[in-house]
């Protein structure tokens, strides 16, 4: 009695300490680390086997993650890709994460999903972009997709969502002028072009646009052409409300979720297999997850 008395106790603490550990896991603390930080705590060691042990654990909810149910109330849908490095059998490489972040009607944030893949081919996109549909996300909602102008990414949009119009990134088209530009160029030249996404109105930023074209096509004609290249997408979003511009102009909502996936993964200098680097990223996404409920974007709690 007394040594069932004591195995139940021991089964207890061992399911809380686990529980601890996962959840100082998913808040972005080193494997590691966590042993360090809890043995401290409980004043006892925690060996790096049990921590990976709980942490293997969490292929289960990376699973359900992959396949629970999503709710069609996206309006804003940023999709981008992040590499991060891998080991193989042949040795280390670079493995790309495809990802998509969504803002509700009611704006919320959310990291949907993400997937590895070998590339950002048509392909890889579309496979993604299906299941994404399949699982809820019919795009009913969907006012505008903001994206980086990946070719293989809009050859997928042209069969997953169609209809739905396209935001090309601010951020990318100006390092692609800066890098048609002459250094002497680029600060007049780059401050012209900002006028253009900082109009209040489609028909201002036209104006501004053929203001700056005039200005530079002679003296800078492949970059002029490499920006009216993709004008319509670029103006995308001046049709939504003004409040929202800011957010929906460029990919930095999505780019700032790679920063904290990058912060989280850069004391590892590889992971070991894709089951350890999905790991690691559903508990960065997850914390992200948690972090934003309840917490609305302000832009659309407070209208102008």
């Amino acid at each position: 009695m007394v040594e069932r008395s004591v195995f139940s106790r021991y089964q207890r603490r061992q399911a809380q300490v686990d529980q601890v550990i996962r959840e100082v896991f998913l808040a972005g603390v080193s494997t590691r680390r966590v042993g360090e930080t809890l043995a401290a705590l409980l004043g006892e060691p925690v060996s790096a086997q049990t921590v990976s042990r709980v942490a293997r654990s969490l292929d289960r909810e990376v699973e359900r993650f992959h396949k629970r149910l999503l709710a069609d109330d996206i309006c804003y849908l940023f999709l981008d890709g992040v590499y991060l490095r891998t080991k193989t059998t042949a040795g280390s490489t670079r493995r790309l994460v495809l990802c998509a972040y969504g803002v509700s009607v009611r704006g919320e944030r959310r990291l949907l999903d993400f997937r590895l893949a070998p590339s950002e081919s048509a392909a890889h996109w579309e496979a993604f972009l299906s299941q994404l549909r399949d699982r809820g996300l019919l795009g009913q909602a969907l006012k505008l997709i903001v994206t980086d102008g990946c070719k293989g990414l809009h050859t997928a949009l042209d069969v997953v969502y169609p209809y739905v119009p396209r935001q090309h990134c601010w951020v990318h088209k100006l390092r692609n002028v800066a890098n048609l530009l002459r250094k002497r160029q680029q600060e007049e030249c780059l401050a012209g072009a900002r006028l253009i996404y900082q109009a209040q109105t489609r028909r201002a930023a036209v104006r501004a646009y053929w203001l700056w074209a005039k200005r530079w096509r002679a003296e800078a004609t492949k970059a002029v052409a490499c920006l009216e290249r993709d004008l319509e997408a670029l103006l995308n979003f001046l049709a939504c409300p003004t409040a929202h511009h800011k957010k929906v102009r460029t990919t930095n909502a999505i780019e700032r979720c790679f920063r904290e996936v990058r912060r989280r993964t850069r004391p590892m200098s590889c992971f070991n297999n894709d089951a350890s680097c999905e790991r690691i990223i559903y508990a960065v996404l997850s914390h992200l997850n948690r972090n934003w409920q309840g917490k609305p974007l302000p832009q659309f709690t407070h209208h102008s």
